[in-house]
């Protein structure tokens, strides 16, 4: 029932202008309207190079006793409740202002350097095979002393499981390392997605490109239109990045190292690329809509050209039988016995003849 209803959806509206007015219809400034879920999911890394203590919380005030920890202490909230974010937040002595941008829907990816913490705000991206789209996770990454807290809404989905899996080997990187590598990981981990996300729209791209070039028809349209959208989603979630990662290599808060200024340097490359590419496909994009426009009206120049040439060819035996059908006493050859013969071999002689002018000139 669920794969007709979405098949009806898309033949009545192959547009889909639902997607246009969630895309462009996004106002920060508006009360957030998120459904609070019913629970969140919360989790401890608390490490050092020798030891890690992993645990699932069942209650906020639980990591409240991580605050004063001596190792590397990271908090993953999974759902975001207005209670508990709250509580979090006030008792790690994160500003108002953080935590309201920590509720908010539909903010700009940003750098804030406020009461002596990093707060970073960017969205995590993943494609939908099912629909074609792009979409969005809002994560929020506060970097303190000792401590690195981030908040997702979807606890059912990350991109974090790789550093998850690094954290159990004693002699990894991020082992050794201090807060700010924890949290050049996140970031790092986030943009790395963004090139997943885009090698799928490329797939998408490349066969809608050979699908235009075979045979483009309306459903062709609908696709481009369809991509075009998503591209803008891609292009509004990954350019304000770059200006993210810059503002954390500006920033001269105690909280970053020197020696992890070069990793920041390599997400800033990276976000680059990923926003050149960004551009590139968009380009491809508006390519495709212009191989479209011009399959369309190749195929109309050849519909144009076929009934062009029937006309001429219809032409003669139209004037021969028109000439012998005047009302008039007095035409010749009208009572020849061979007359219809003759008119009938000229209706039929003529065109042959301009079948072979039209050929020989290469008219078709």
């Amino acid at each position: 029932m669920g794969k007709r209803s979405s098949y009806l959806d898309l033949v009545l509206n192959p547009f889909n202008l639902l997607r246009t007015k969630n895309i462009l219809n996004v106002n920060p400034t508006l009360p957030p309207e998120r459904k609070e879920p019913e629970q969140i999911n919360l989790f401890v890394y608390d490490y050092d190079a020798e030891n890690i203590h992993e645990e699932r919380l069942k209650d906020v005030k639980d990591c409240f006793v991580y605050k004063h920890s001596s190792r590397v202490t990271w908090i993953n909230v999974d759902g975001l409740r207005r209670k508990d974010i709250e509580e979090i937040c006030n008792h790690y002595n994160i500003h108002q202002l953080v935590q309201e941008d920590i509720l908010s829907i539909g903010q700009r990816p940003k750098m804030d350097d406020i009461d002596d913490v990093i707060f970073c705000l960017l969205n995590m991206l993943y494609f939908n095979e099912k629909d074609s789209t792009v979409e969005t996770e809002q994560i929020s990454i506060i970097l303190g002393e000792k401590f690195v807290l981030s908040f997702q809404e979807d606890a059912s989905r990350d991109v974090f499981n790789p550093l998850r899996d690094k954290l159990q080997f004693r002699n990894n990187k991020i082992r050794q390392s201090g807060t700010d590598y924890l949290f050049y990981t996140l970031i790092d981990l986030i943009v790395d997605n963004y090139f997943v996300v885009m090698e799928k729209l490329s797939d998408k791209i490349e066969l809608l490109e050979e699908d235009i070039v075979r045979h483009a028809n309306k459903r062709s349209l609908a696709r481009i239109n369809q991509l075009r959208k998503e591209m803008i989603v891609l292009k509004r979630n990954i350019a304000p990045v770059r200006d993210m990662v810059n503002g954390i290599l500006r920033s001269e808060s105690h909280l970053l190292e020197e020696r992890t200024e070069k990793y920041f340097k390599d997400v800033y490359d990276h976000i680059v690329q990923a926003n050149d590419l960004a551009e590139n496909y968009r380009d491809m994009m508006m390519n495709l809509h212009d191989l479209y426009l011009s399959n369309v009206n190749l195929k109309m120049n050849e519909v144009m050209k076929v009934m062009a040439v029937v006309t001429c060819l219809l032409a003669p035996a139209t004037v021969i039988g028109g000439i012998f059908g005047m009302n008039f006493e007095s035409i010749p050859w009208l009572h020849n016995p061979y007359g219809f013969f003759i008119a009938m071999g000229l209706m039929l002689i003529i065109p042959v003849v301009m079948i072979y002018l039209f050929k020989k000139r290469g008219w078709f």
